[in-house]
């Protein structure tokens, strides 16, 4: 697989009739080695290692409902109170970031009302902040790091 713009993180594989997996700390198994999983699992890393963000709080593809469509976001961080903190879109690293890709996060989080957004494709990495009463997100240097309340 592809470097990445993040820090060397170790993962356990698993071939299964000549395909690869990678195990998923979060869903607690193995999934098919896509490029898209592999930009998933980095981040995911990010997230626990780099940020301290707690494993209990960290949801990874479900389902969410989205003008009567069902979509799946790739990651969420809740918070303590079960609100959502960050929702998390991953595209494989081939597939660059645009205004479509921002254009997916904000009519996801029109549901899901997360404080902060994180676009990244393994590469580039993009980070905001919501402003709920004007109705658009702020780009940030950096993700928060984890406090505990």
């Amino acid at each position: 697989m592809q470097k990445l713009n993040f820090p060397a993180y170790s993962f356990r594989f698993k071939n299964s009739e000549n395909k690869v997996s990678i195990f998923d700390p979060i869903r607690k198994k193995f999934i098919l080695l896509t490029p898209e999983e592999w930009v998933r699992q980095h981040t995911i890393q990010f997230l626990i290692q780099e940020k301290k963000y707690p494993v209990s709080h960290i949801n990874v593809e479900k389902l969410v409902k989205v003008n009567d469509i069902n979509k799946r976001y790739d990651i969420v961080i809740f918070k303590p109170n079960g609100e959502i903190l960050l929702l998390i879109e991953c595209k494989a690293p081939e597939v660059a970031v645009t205004q479509t890709t921002f254009d997916q996060i904000a009519r996801y989080n029109l549901i899901l009302k997360a404080e902060y957004l994180m676009v990244t494709n393994g590469l580039n990495h993009y980070f905001c902040q919501m402003d709920f009463e004007q109705e658009r997100y702020h780009f940030l240097q950096d993700l928060p790091n984890y406090i505990s309340k």
